[in-house]
């Protein structure tokens, strides 16, 4: 068994999915599973969607741009206007707009995650749909059904025992017919309402059924040739790796490295799962390899930049030190609202944390801390991190930047940006 994963940018436009179905017929083995996030850009534009529902603003004028998307899409790859598939959008259109017309849910996260997964319905069912008119036979599977998760929306966690047992007992035997194509990103809690894994959650998905399948390897399919040392839209200079270890993989996903959702190698690193990553521009090429024995590759450094940064300064009211009882409330009220903690930092009577800014999740937050302590907020800033840390980087990565907070671990630097 063998697991596939197509993010976004390989099935943006019809061309782009007649290419998944050449890879597919190049490299597929049976058995296979395939998952496959939404097209393009429409989850950025489902989430307008759902902020003009939230707002009570004409929220129907954002979901047309949505369709005339797909229908584009969709008229690329089947010359029959009569194929069911188009009949299959139509309706998924339309239960998209019937929910939210009915919706009276005071929870954002909850309708985040019910309009935003119709993204990858829409995605998969045409691609399903193009393979099969195209001679590869295929069974498309509702990933609802299988990953089973906690209601922490839009950042769900999973229930492993559940979802691998789903995965296990049903998955193998579709998969004997030809490839399974499913979603990523979505799956389910217990009452079945809709929950999302993180964004860029589909890499994750792949891994959890890699997992509970015993895969005999995770091949995620990008638009760049493997794994950089950095964004090589900000670095023209980075350097591919042709072969990481599981632990690098994770603290690069930690630090904020966008190639990778940050849940991806455990669940394979559990299981000794071989992840290769590739490029479906030049699917002939190696790629990277992340298995467990490689090395460590300590020459080249690491660098990493995250946009979009909130650093959050708590201090006790009567000016008291910040000590563990403090740092326990803090830290409750992180667990509660699934906020992600990029970079802490404590002194005598202050304790700073960056995040990522999450809109309404990050109000809720700073309001569930606002009786107990002092807080100061800084919106709008940038997260560098280095691993193999080398001092004469410094210069060009810090130039014209304002570093407000500076912390050192090991062969690791991290500086909070203020906005250049």
């Amino acid at each position: 068994m063998k697991v596939y994963k197509f993010g976004g940018a390989s099935v943006k436009d019809a061309e782009a999915v007649k290419n998944v179905g050449k890879i597919l017929k190049e490299f597929g083995t049976n058995p296979l599973v395939v998952v496959i996030s939404a097209m393009g850009k429409t989850t950025n534009a489902l989430e307008q969607v759902v902020n003009a529902w939230w707002k009570k603003e004409n929220y129907t004028e954002k979901i047309e741009p949505v369709r005339a998307y797909h229908d584009s899409i969709m008229a690329g790859l089947f010359e029959d206007h009569n194929n069911a598939i188009w009949n299959e959008i139509a309706n998924l259109f339309v239960a998209l707009e019937l929910y939210l017309a009915r919706c009276t849910e005071f929870d954002y996260d909850l309708v985040y995650d019910e309009v935003v997964s119709f993204g990858e319905l829409f995605s998969t069912k045409i691609v399903s749909a193009y393979l099969n008119t195209s001679g590869l036979t295929n069974t498309w599977v509702e990933v609802r059904n299988f990953v089973i998760t906690d209601s922490l929306y839009r950042e769900a966690r999973v229930d492993w025992d559940t979802t691998t047992s789903f995965i296990a007992k049903v998955i193998p035997g579709i998969a004997a017919r030809g490839p399974v194509i499913t979603q990523g990103f979505i799956g389910s809690n217990k009452d079945n309402f809709t929950t999302t894994l993180g964004r860029e959650g589909s890499d994750y998905t792949a891994a959890i059924f890699a997992y509970a399948l015993d895969a005999k390897e995770l091949v995620i399919w990008k638009d760049v040739p493997g794994i950089m040392n950095a964004d090589p839209k900000k670095f023209p200079a980075a350097i591919k790796y042709n072969k990481l270890s599981y632990q690098e993989a994770v603290e690069m996903t930690y630090y904020g490295a966008t190639v990778l959702h940050p849940k991806t190698i455990k669940p394979l690193q559990n299981k000794n799962i071989p992840l290769n990553v590739r490029s479906f521009i030049n699917p002939s090429a190696e790629g990277t390899w992340i298995r467990a024995d490689f090395p460590e590759n300590k020459d080249v450094p690491i660098i990493i930049i995250k946009e979009n940064q909130v650093l959050i300064s708590l201090s006790t009211k009567d000016y008291s030190f910040i000590a563990e009882e403090n740092i326990e409330k803090i830290f409750d009220e992180v667990v509660k609202f699934g906020i992600k903690v990029n970079v802490m930092h404590n002194s005598a009577i202050s304790f700073q944390v960056c995040i990522d800014d999450r809109g309404e999740r990050l109000a809720d937050f700073i309001q569930s801390l606002e009786s107990e302590f002092l807080i100061n907020i800084s919106k709008g800033l940038g997260l560098l991190t280095i691993k193999y840390f080398k001092e004469n980087l410094l210069g060009d990565l810090l130039k014209e930047k304002k570093a407000i907070l500076e912390m050192m671990s090991g062969d690791t630097v991290q500086y909070v940006l203020e906005p250049s």
